[in-house]
């Protein structure tokens, strides 16, 4: 039986657009079946990780500096354009809720990786209708069918469950990798281990 990995992510997070623009080739190249995981990570952090907000008010200057060195370094390893929007923390809801529509369109991965970069590279406002009607039009979603289907109770209900679904299984953050059902890892630098392990269960 093929391992299987499943990839939660919010796209609001610049740390889960690095894991994500690595994610398909290293599943491809070990063999492995992906399962994307679409959530509000915003839920998540109400639920397990309110510290987060408090480290947002009020950041540690050396620490910061860093941080933005470290994304940098990373965003060009990773060979993606990363700057951060004026709009920041984003209102992620119907984005997310769109991608549970782009899954079921069969256009999930061009779905995300066209809101990540035009959130992270163009610096645009995905919480705007006129944006994300862009991105349907780049993926080949029906704008129309997009927005009815973001208002409707099944796909807010699948947002809802797959984001609780993460805090009942341990997760506090995006993004979160979970190779055959529960052995986790959180994070875009975890993903040697990812793959590690992911070389051990084809073995």
């Amino acid at each position: 039986m093929a391992t299987l990995l499943e990839f939660f992510f919010d796209c609001s997070s610049p740390w889960t657009y690095l894991a994500f623009s690595r994610i398909e080739a290293l599943c491809e190249s070990t063999g492995t079946e992906i399962q994307w995981r679409p959530i509000l990570v915003g839920g998540v952090f109400n639920a397990v990780n309110q510290d987060i907000y408090e480290a947002r008010a009020n950041p540690h200057p050396v620490k910061t500096v860093y941080g933005d060195k470290d994304l940098q370094d990373w965003a060009r390893f990773c060979g993606v354009s990363i700057s951060w929007p004026k709009v920041f923390p984003v209102r992620a809801v119907d984005c997310m809720r769109g991608a549970f529509v782009a899954l079921d369109e069969g256009v999930l991965p061009a779905y995300a990786r066209a809101l990540f970069e035009t959130y992270w590279g163009d610096l645009k406002d995905i919480s705007r209708r006129d944006v994300l009607a862009d991105i349907c039009t780049q993926v080949g979603i029906d704008e129309q069918v997009f927005f009815k289907r973001i208002t409707e109770a099944d796909v807010k209900d699948r947002l809802r469950d797959t984001t609780q679904e993460l805090i009942d299984r341990g997760g506090f953050g995006s993004p979160t990798i979970l190779v055959n059902g529960d052995d986790m890892y959180f994070g875009n630098d975890r993903l040697p281990l990812v793959e590690a392990a992911l070389k051990a269960n084809a073995n």
